[in-house]
């Protein structure tokens, strides 16, 4: 398949390819129509051939090419395969495109400090697990690492001191960004507010801009409230403090804050599934590279 891309890759190469389309040609016929000479044109055919995209064959003292057109099928329905891959309804494409027509849109709106203040956003989801279950992966920072970023990101830094006026800093990178090189995708400090253990949690988060300032300060609200079959979450997050600058970060917030809480009830399932429906759930640790710390 390398070798047929790189092969149509080129122009010459694929003219040639298009002339064949019509019918097998002869070399010298090719070169004319190809306005090319025919040694170039022999060597263009050749590695044509090699490819898999056309065939030839001696008729007297000329060569005739023909195109396959079974390499060529291969080749569309493998492209085909990548499209449907990356057209998927929901997918990661989709996302990035709607992302995309958010940040056109708080960008135009961003044209003074104050510019998104009092918006909120709400979130609500049904979660798996006893409240007291859910509080720990809303406090305990080895287990909001496994589910605190939106998708395709991983935590590189995490500091939650579950107790009123405890710091936070919340890190995050490419999940493929192994090594650190990337830049960092995101990064946000603050501190609690409230707690009401099993019940309420209240913080402050801010975003910060690549030269340290804060890009807005976000007052979140999480209520638990226990249900036959779970804990039912409900989430308010309010913006104050916006900058100009800040429009990018906005811009994200329905999208990565719902991914975060949707891999949080998975992680919920999938513990209650592992644990026979028990409600002590796991103390899975963080990656190795992550810095985590909760006090109580």
């Amino acid at each position: 398949m390398d070798a047929l891309l790189s092969a149509l890759a080129d122009p010459v190469r694929w003219r040639l390819v298009s002339l064949l389309a019509e019918r097998p040609r002869p070399v010298g016929v090719l070169a004319q129509l190809a306005d090319a000479r025919q040694p170039q044109t022999t060597k263009h055919l050749q590695t044509l051939e090699r490819a898999g995209a056309v065939t030839s064959q001696r008729t007297g003292q000329r060569r005739v090419y023909a195109l396959r057109p079974a390499a060529l099928r291969d080749l569309a329905a493998a492209l085909g395969r990548l499209a449907d891959a990356a057209d998927q309804a929901h997918g990661p494409q989709a996302t990035f495109a709607h992302y995309g027509r958010a940040l056109d849109a708080e960008r135009l709106a961003a044209r003074e400090s104050g510019w998104a203040d009092d918006r909120s956003f709400r979130f609500l989801r049904s979660l798996a697990g006893r409240p007291e279950l859910v509080w720990r992966h809303l406090t305990e920072s080895p287990l909001l690492a496994r589910w605190w970023t939106p998708d395709d990101l991983r935590v590189s830094e995490l500091v939650f001191e579950a107790r009123p006026g405890g710091r936070i800093v919340q890190e995050y990178r490419d999940a493929e960004d192994i090594d650190g090189s990337d830049p960092v995708a995101g990064r946000a400090e603050g501190f609690v507010e409230e707690m009401l253990a099993g019940e309420r949690l209240a913080y402050r988060l801010s975003p910060l801009l690549p030269d340290g300032d804060l890009a807005f300060t976000a007052h979140v609200d999480l209520g638990l409230r226990p249900t036959d079959v779970g804990t039912d979450l409900d989430v308010h997050w309010r913006i104050s403090e916006s900058t100009v600058d800040s429009a990018d970060f906005i811009a994200g917030i329905g999208i990565g804050f719902g991914q975060s809480l949707d891999k949080l009830a998975a992680v919920l399932t999938a513990d209650s599934h592992d644990t026979g429906g028990t409600e002590h759930g796991t103390d899975t640790d963080a990656d190795a590279d992550i810095h985590t710390r909760s006090a109580k």
